[in-house]
């Protein structure tokens, strides 16, 4: 049992997703149009109880004002989409226990923004704010002046940011954790290693990267976003080894990134495959991972604490 730090989710007969339609840096154009489909709530919420995760956070994919009143009426019951909404508080299975949205960082007024997503239904799972720096073509974009300013004004509202780039702009977000260190900052999909990450891999600059993220208190890594296809526990342990000894099991976390992660495995295939990689952690180790860090960080309340 766990809970799944990232996952996403959307509806294409609900609102148009334009990111899907090609010009991904992360994904060829065949892969999105595998994508190019509904994956909801209701899709996750079977797979989610089969491969034992009681609670999950959702993580936003555009970048577009709309989707993240959409996520957090969605974690309150309420189906956005409906024609005469109305809220259903089991309608989620209790699956959804936090959502790290969107907003315009670089506007002037992100502080006043939060507080309008707050102030919406299901404001109260609002956990973190995430912006797709991957799609910037600024590798310096994160250490923008006004980018820093809407970082801090994240901080000053309690939430935290999850960093999702290229390893190109790694160092970018390296100045911006350490430009605004009361802010919590989680790297997603383990900062995008070398896809042929061999032995070699703990002297490239990927890792020296990570290392120095992990030497700042305020930066958290998920295990997450990197599978090989087939994917293969002993394909990733490089990789995962760099992290874990950077990070620490304190400062990680699992998340499952579905549907992306659909594209090489099942959920549950991809849920043991992490399960594989930390099979030698020690069960307060495997706690943190699975659990702890990902509660602690996101601030999730309810019975989600179980151990895988």
């Amino acid at each position: 049992m766990m809970i799944d730090a990232h996952h996403h989710l959307w509806d294409v007969t609900a609102r148009e997703h334009r990111w899907l339609m090609g010009d991904q840096a992360w994904a060829t154009d065949e892969e999105l149009a595998r994508l190019r489909r509904s994956f909801t709530l209701a899709d996750l919420v079977p797979l989610a109880a089969a491969a034992g995760v009681t609670g999950t956070v959702v993580i936003q994919t555009a970048a577009e004002p709309w989707e993240t009143p959409d996520l957090l009426a969605l974690a309150a019951g309420w189906d956005p989409y409906a024609a005469a909404p109305a809220r259903d508080a089991a309608a989620n299975g209790g699956l959804l226990a936090g959502v790290v949205g969107w907003t315009d960082l670089t506007a002037p007024a992100v502080a006043d923004a939060v507080a309008g997503l707050r102030a919406l239904p299901g404001g109260e799972f609002l956990r973190g704010i995430r912006h797709p720096v991957l799609a910037e073509a600024d590798p310096e974009w994160l250490a923008r002046p006004a980018v820093l300013r809407g970082l801090r004004a994240l901080a000053a509202a309690g939430l935290s940011f999850d960093i999702v780039t290229l390893p190109e702009q790694l160092p970018a977000a390296v100045t911006a954790a350490r430009s605004v260190p009361e802010l919590s900052f989680v790297l997603d999909h383990m900062g995008g290693p070398p896809a042929s990450s061999g032995r070699d891999v703990a002297d490239g600059p990927w890792a020296a990267a990570i290392r120095d993220l992990a030497a700042l208190p305020n930066v958290t890594c998920k295990l997450s976003g990197v599978h090989t296809s087939p994917p293969r526990a002993g394909d990733l342990r490089p990789s995962y080894e760099v992290v874990l000894g950077a990070f620490g099991s304190e400062r990680l976390m699992f998340g499952s990134d579905w549907p992306v992660s659909a594209l090489e495995a099942t959920y549950t295939q991809v849920c043991d495959l992490y399960r594989e990689l930390a099979a030698q952690l020690s069960s307060a180790e495997l706690e943190a991972v699975f659990d702890r860090t990902a509660r602690r960080v996101y601030r999730l309340s309810g019975p989600l604490s179980v151990r895988p």
